[in-house]
């Protein structure tokens, strides 16, 4: 591979790939090695990537740390710094609005280095930490209430935090001052800035032994590689439209259901996602500053992985992301205008990844799990530290589900698919970096998994208790506690989740999400989270599975002999005449001519008799043309006055929608603006 053709031939392109992708595994294996806190060296909430001049993702690890960064995209951050970028600099930001969607919430800091040889810039090297606080109005800086940016912490539009190796100390003692926890953050800050030198020396070694020109054509040719693997996968799809939608629960913030709307449009070997009928940006930190980039890591992660399960040795990069485009209306919660919270936009691109896996599913059904359990919520407590002043801040523990029941296969356990990447952190290291925390129990959740063929994996419970006054508790991205995860194909869907402050106690209570809590010593706080949905009819599941289940505490007898129709004899054992003559009882009692594809369960059934998707579709349309923060106002004025008629018994037309926006708009005076409830 030495010599001055630049031309790749597919060996070399093979080794290429592989020495790429061992330069971002040792990368985030120091990252992961040096970090200080428990959210990076035990939960791997961070990130460590090469990046082309030109701003995409050309290797990034499969095993360690946030496994989604293929689609983050570089370029605006890359040009906001101009020519003048030297060897030594290393750059620094967390701002959404300034780095065009590379960024996509401020607890996010992203550390880049470029890589000079020969005094031409060749790539960067990257990462990025998710640091425990960097400011704003709750310890932890994330709270689903906060509506604007300025709520949520410092911002720091992308600038130089070393110039030609020298250290701004100006600029990180105003960064670090501004945090809860500055001695946290630096030393998360210094084991990136370790990976980063790591990485650039690997990069100089590549450049030594194969030449500068056979490594500036190789990142290109691997990126080109990915594009050619995606597109063969995505080209036996057949073509078509397929519609999906479901709802964020914002109901903690007092906006109700957020919908989610997707058209994916297949095409030979492109998608086109297009969301337009998506709600409009909210008053709260759901909003998800993709600032409309195609391929966005976080619009497209169900869609990836979906692609890798069908080829396992496929090259991971950005070109993978390149034959989906996205069409996303401007102001809306997927695309806000500058400005917007958005410390809980996981909640937001989660959902996106059911409704883009419940989309794909309708085009290949044996490709797709159901859905999962929807929640990918991150626990944190704070506490006083009386001594100093100070407040200690740490992650309990990711609170997630089960993942959806697979085609062939169960779903996992107390995990899920799309946040694979977020590890456990074991009760030993919560109580010893928190000692005022007790865990009480930590365990998987019975009767969580959807029902099916193969059932949904389970959720997990999680009881704390807190011996410290004035603990404060904030968790974000809880979803699913309304609607649960649905089934597939005949699976039932899985459960709800739970919040309950002083289980068993007089005090006792159910207070749903969390947004910021406050516990007082002896208080206790148990999480019950989501199974995911079950695929394949319950009926058809072999009955032994469901012993073993009942067995281990998965399944209940209730469940087991009324979803599973599956009868035990004295012994223990599966009494098979009597399981028989069981389920072909429950299959004339449902009545099934086949399984639908969708179990979406009661309560969700119930919304869309109501609120129909073509009384959606109307309410959307109506408002599209509305500037943002208009838009935003008088969508809440239009569900408030069709949710008063559709509770009074009145039917909604959806050709009514246009008359019922131009009277409240003459109500309002043309151009005021008040709030709904007003």
């Amino acid at each position: 591979m030495s010599g001055p053709d630049s031309t790749i031939d597919k060996v070399s392109l093979e080794i290429l790939i592989n020495r790429f992708q061992a330069v971002v595994d040792e990368m985030a294996q120091v990252i992961y090695r040096t970090a200080h806190t428990v959210f990076v060296k035990e939960t791997q909430d961070y990130g460590a990537v090469l990046v082309s001049p030109r701003g995409e993702v050309f290797a990034a690890p499969r095993r360690y740390g946030v496994l989604m960064m293929i689609g983050m995209p570089m370029d605006e951050a890359i040009a906001r710094m101009g020519d003048d970028v030297r060897e030594g600099d290393v750059f620094i930001s967390n701002d959404p609005d300034s780095t065009g969607g590379m960024v996509t919430h401020l607890s996010d800091v992203f550390l880049w280095k470029p890589v000079f040889r020969e005094g031409r810039l060749v790539c960067y090297v990257w990462s990025f930490m998710h640091v425990n606080d960097v400011g704003g109005r709750v310890t932890g800086s994330i709270a689903p209430s906060s509506f604007e940016v300025y709520q949520e912490g410092i911002r720091i539009p992308p600038q130089r935090l070393y110039r030609e190796g020298e250290l701004d100390r100006t600029f990180l003692n105003l960064f670090l001052c501004n945090t809860r926890t500055p001695d946290q953050n630096w030393g998360d800050m210094s084991a990136c800035l370790a990976g980063l030198a790591t990485a650039e020396r690997r990069v100089h070694a590549l450049i030594a032994r194969y030449g500068r020109p056979r490594i500036e054509a190789g990142i290109d040719a691997v990126l080109d590689y990915a594009e050619t693997q995606a597109r063969r996968v995505i080209s036996h799809v057949p073509d078509g439209r397929y519609r999906h939608c479901d709802y964020i629960e914002a109901d903690m913030v007092g906006l109700g259901l957020v919908r989610i709307n997707l058209e994916m449009h297949v095409s030979g070997d492109r998608m086109l996602l297009d969301f337009t009928g998506t709600a409009p940006q909210v008053r709260a930190a759901l909003n998800l500053p993709t600032h409309g980039k195609h391929g966005h890591w976080m619009l497209v992660t169900g869609l990836v992985n979906w692609i890798c399960t069908r080829e396992p040795g496929i090259a991971y990069n950005a070109g993978l992301v390149r034959p989906m485009k996205v069409r996303i209306p401007k102001g809306s919660i997927l695309d806000p205008e500058p400005g917007a919270g958005c410390g809980t936009r996981y909640s937001t691109s989660h959902k996106v990844c059911d409704v883009s896996i419940g989309a794909l599913a309708q085009a290949v059904p044996e490709e797709l799990p159901a859905t999962d359990s929807g929640q990918g919520s991150i626990l944190m407590v704070a506490v006083p530290e009386f001594e100093t002043g100070g407040t200690r801040v740490s992650v309990v523990q990711p609170i997630v589900g089960g993942s959806g029941g697979r085609p062939h296969e169960d779903g996992i356990d107390g995990a899920m698919v799309i946040t694979n990447f977020l590890k456990n952190v074991p009760t030993e290291i919560v109580e010893q970096d928190m000692p005022e925390i007790l865990i009480r129990r930590y365990g998987l959740r019975e009767d969580s998994g959807g029902p099916g063929r193969y059932r949904g994996g389970t959720g997990i419970e999680l009881e704390l208790e807190t011996r410290s006054p004035y603990t404060t508790v904030t968790a974000r991205n809880m979803e699913r506690y309304l609607f649960p995860p649905p089934g597939r194909l005949g699976g039932w869907p899985g459960t709800t989740g739970y919040t309950t402050v002083n289980p068993g106690a007089r005090q006792e209570r159910d207070i749903g999400k969390i947004d910021v809590l406050h516990l007082e010593p002896g208080e206790r706080l148990r999480i019950g989270t989501q199974g995911g949905g079950g695929i394949g009819d319950p009926l058809d599941r072999d009955p032994e599975a469901v012993r073993e289940d009942l067995r281990n505490g998965i399944v209940s007898p209730e469940t087991a002999a009324g979803a599973y129709g599956v009868v035990l004899d004295q012994d223990g054992g599966v009494d098979a005449s009597a399981t028989t003559a069981r389920r072909a009882a429950l299959r004339a009692e449902r009545g099934w001519t086949e399984p639908p594809a969708f179990s979406f369960g009661a309560a969700r059934e119930a919304y869309e008799r109501r609120w129909t998707s073509a009384l959606q579709d109307a309410v959307q349309a109506a408002i599209a043309d509305l500037p943002g923060l208009r838009r935003q106002v008088m969508h809440r004025h239009l569900e408030s006055a069709i949710e008063a008629r559709l509770e009074a018994g009145e039917a909604v037309a959806p050709s009514e929608v246009p008359a019922l926006l131009a009277a409240i708009e003459s109500r309002l005076g043309g151009g005021e603006i008040r709030p709904a409830d007003s």
